[in-house]
């Protein structure tokens, strides 16, 4: 026996068993099934909306973290190359007078400490 086969009710007249169910849905919940399904849509509705936003907060937050890693990126390499032109400023004029060791490890300190603090 099939789930859509008719039933004959008691007078013969043939009932669909999923217009059953609905008679018994409405019989339970009456007029309140279409508020709690207008409710749960707009629920629904609310709640894409909500992805929407967070989906491009998240674009917009990921784009500015690139911008700002770039930005951090080139900053660095600006500073690399400032603290590599005085080292070789410094060799430069060490080596055209005496080269000093203490002075050279000096240096060479004072650079490690300007790195480690950027």
């Amino acid at each position: 026996m099939s789930k859509t086969q008719n039933h004959p009710d008691t007078n013969g007249v043939s009932i669909d068993p999923s217009s059953k169910i609905e008679a018994i849905k409405n019989l339970i919940f009456g007029e309140n099934i279409q508020e709690y399904n207008s409710e749960f849509e707009a629920v629904k509705k609310d709640i894409l909306q909500k992805k929407k936003e967070l989906q491009q907060l998240l674009e917009e937050t990921r784009t500015e973290l690139m911008q700002s890693i770039d930005s951090l990126s080139t900053d660095l390499n600006i500073r690399i190359t400032e603290l590599e032109n005085s080292l070789q400023e410094k060799a430069e004029t060490l080596g055209q007078e005496k080269v000093d060791k203490s002075t050279l490890g000096k240096l060479l300190i004072q650079i490690g400490e300007k790195i480690r603090d950027h």
